[in-house]
């Protein structure tokens, strides 16, 4: 059975867009998080829910 708690709804994810691009997100299963490429953020999704702040996101490293 799976762990609903850690998906996130795929027309929830056609929605969401970065906060601080507007741009589209793509969702990175194995570390739970909403990914900005053009940003370099990643957003964390604690219990289900996407944290769409700018100040919760983790930078990504080249």
């Amino acid at each position: 059975m799976e762990d609903r708690t850690s998906r996130v709804d795929p027309k929830l994810l056609e929605l969401l867009v970065c906060p601080l691009t507007k741009g589209r997100l793509s969702y990175n299963a194995a570390d739970n998080e909403l990914i900005s490429e053009k940003a370099k953020l990643a957003y964390p999704i604690r219990d289900g829910i996407p944290i769409m702040l700018i100040s919760e996101a983790r930078k990504i490293e080249d």
